[in-house]
């Protein structure tokens, strides 16, 4: 059987905005001398969009050289003249010259600026110029840190009060504008796809609103305006209406009945907000996890996942797999009747939520998430990683001794539990204890 589809690297590659690890690479190559085409050709992106990176986000550089100050007229080598501004009046040197001094090029008369001829040609910035240690001329600098902060602050001000990453803004533009395009209403569109639009119908009408998705107002044959109401943090990002016997209470109510039952904890594992994320489901009696890639983190990925499974390993087995599951009340999880009864079926599992902002009821699978973070540490992009490479992973977690297992690893308590069928269908292997990594290294090259 073969896994969903999240084999694709080129997501990272065509994003449409530069990170910083690319604009380091644009400073360097400006550095080496590389033409706006060769930097183009490097960074897979096209050479419009790093001349307009240049061009936008380089500062100007108003200083001089080692032993010089700054001074940009036309007229400087051959000047004479003296005292032209207060500062040189007034700092005791009376014959010093105006062809010395950093500030006369604001009060002379006779000023005219001297505009390097490099500065109008490609690249436009004085990064690679061999002169620029030399050079008392007004300079143009691009620096990746400088940039990236501009870049930073334009996000702030154009997603001001909308709490939504560059990459969600897309994916939601993505399902919407076609359907609208097609006549679809805001509701309709909503009602039929909330497992991939992560907001409510009301959310949607704001982002409208504010311009930041394609679709405008006019787009739309009915607007329907809604009164600005006051942010309420909730506690719960699921619905309320899943909440409907799956509260925490409603779980140690189910365990106390079922005492001898195997638990089973489920969670997310973002890397770079709004970019890929691992679905961890973790077998409380062998310490066993499973981490599935997912390309969003939405309800209906998390749903793909479980009919994978069950369509990997049958009926009889999924329901032995997963008697019962506790997750937090993350908004991927908020379609427990979908993974309670896949394909229709009658009632194979049951889901229950901790109470909110209580990750500490779940503690072994919170714990178990150390080791990923020792490999993929928090914030780090898992946009070019595919579910072989998580599989990798998976394989070298699962076999790692657990001295609460008696020195043995998760993937041989699972396997003598559960057998093979699952792990199997995974592609998990036994790693030796002596070649476990859990390392960046295992699966970032």
């Amino acid at each position: 059987m073969l896994c969903p589809d999240n084999t694709s690297k080129g997501a990272s590659i065509m994003a449409n905005h530069l990170n910083f690890d690319n604009r380091l690479d644009i400073e360097r190559f400006l550095k080496d001398n590389c033409s706006i085409s060769e930097i183009g050709r490097l960074l897979n992106r096209h050479k419009s969009t790093i001349s307009r990176e240049i061009t936008l986000r380089s500062s100007i550089s108003m200083k001089g050289c080692y032993g010089r100050n700054y001074n940009a007229c036309i007229y400087r080598y051959d000047c004479d003249l003296t005292n032209i501004c207060k500062e040189c009046r007034y700092d005791n040197k009376h014959d010093k010259f105006c062809k010395f001094c950093s500030y006369c090029n604001n009060n002379c008369e006779y000023f005219k600026e001297d505009i390097c001829d490099k500065l109008s040609s490609s690249p436009y910035v004085c990064n690679g110029c061999d002169n620029r240690n030399k050079c008392t001329l007004t300079k143009k600098i691009y620096s990746a840190k400088l940039a990236q902060e501009d870049y930073e602050n334009m996000l702030v001000e154009s997603r001001t009060g909308i709490e939504i990453t560059p990459e969600e803004v897309k994916k939601i533009d993505g399902i919407i504008k076609p359907l609208i395009d097609n006549g679809h209403s805001i509701h309709h569109i909503h009602s039929n796809n909330k497992g991939s639009i992560m907001v409510c119908e009301r959310t949607l009408y704001n982002y409208i609103d504010n311009q930041i998705l394609s679709t405008k107002n006019i787009d739309l044959p009915r607007k329907v305006r809604y009164r600005p109401r006051k942010k309420i943090k909730m506690g719960y990002k699921v619905d309320k209406e899943c909440l409907g016997g799956r509260r925490y209470d409603d779980y140690l109510e189910f365990i106390e009945k079922n005492k001898d039952i195997s638990i089973v904890q489920m969670d997310t594992v973002e890397g770079k907000k709004g970019g890929k994320v691992l679905l961890t489901i973790h077998f409380i009696d062998s310490s066993f996890m499973l981490m599935l890639l997912r390309d969003a983190n939405d309800s209906k990925s998390v749903t793909a996942w479980f009919e994978w499974i069950y369509n990997a390993v049958g009926k009889n087995e999924f329901k032995r797999l997963f008697p019962v599951i506790l997750t937090d009340n993350g908004s991927e999880f908020s379609d427990p009747n979908r993974i309670e009864r896949i394909q229709d079926e009658d009632k194979l599992t049951s889901v229950f939520f901790c109470y909110p902002y209580s990750s500490f009821l779940k503690p072994e699978i919170e714990n178990n998430h150390e080791l990923i973070r020792r490999v993929i540490p928090k914030g780090k992009s898992m946009d070019g990683l595919t579910q072989t490479d998580i599989t990798l992973l998976m394989s070298h977690i699962n076999s790692y001794t657990r001295k609460k297992l008696n020195d043995h690893s998760p993937f041989d308590s699972f396997s003598q539990r559960y057998g093979f069928k699952l792990i199997n269908a995974l592609g998990i292997k036994k790693i030796d204890p002596n070649d476990v990594i859990l390392k960046p290294s295992l699966i970032f090259k």
